[in-house]
């Protein structure tokens, strides 16, 4: 792939998969009585505590993606944060007729975000980030990084 498409690409990529969290947090945080309760309804303990650590996962690590700021990290921290979570709101093993159905999508979509998410942290940011313009980085690191870059690809 020609390597400014490849960095559009990758622009493109962290902007989605970012909106997606970082608008369910700030949903969380404008509905926070509708959300603790179907925690609550869920079994989840401490629900007050869940709640504002899914808030910052979600919000942080939405962030992270889309401003391309420590990305890497940010999609490791999402994706370990929807494995639980894909467990326990799309269970659709425990579901008949359509109602399976429904959460077998959610549970496959939720899978394939986390397969995209893995794929960003293995690939990087690109070269339209913030951890690209990084300019505490020794020219040493600078040039390790366009080598790894380049190997890359």
């Amino acid at each position: 792939m020609h390597e400014s498409l490849r960095s559009y690409a990758l622009l493109a990529g962290r902007i989605l998969l970012g909106l997606i969290f970082f608008l369910s947090g700030l949903m969380k945080v404008m509905n926070w009585d509708q959300t603790a309760a179907g925690m609550a309804e869920k079994g989840m303990p401490v629900v007050p505590l869940f709640l504002t650590a899914a808030i910052l996962v979600e919000i942080v690590g939405g962030l992270s993606l889309i401003l391309g700021w420590k990305a890497r990290y940010g999609a490791l921290l999402l994706a370990a944060f929807l494995v639980p979570v894909t467990l326990v709101y799309h269970n659709f093993w425990a579901f008949q007729g359509a109602a399976m159905e429904n959460q077998m999508q959610h549970f496959l979509k939720n899978l394939t975000i986390i397969g995209g998410l893995l794929t960003l942290s293995a690939a990087g940011p690109g070269r339209f980030a913030l951890d690209a313009l990084d300019v505490s980085r020794s020219p040493g690191q600078l040039a390790h990084q366009r080598e790894t870059v380049g190997a890359a690809r």
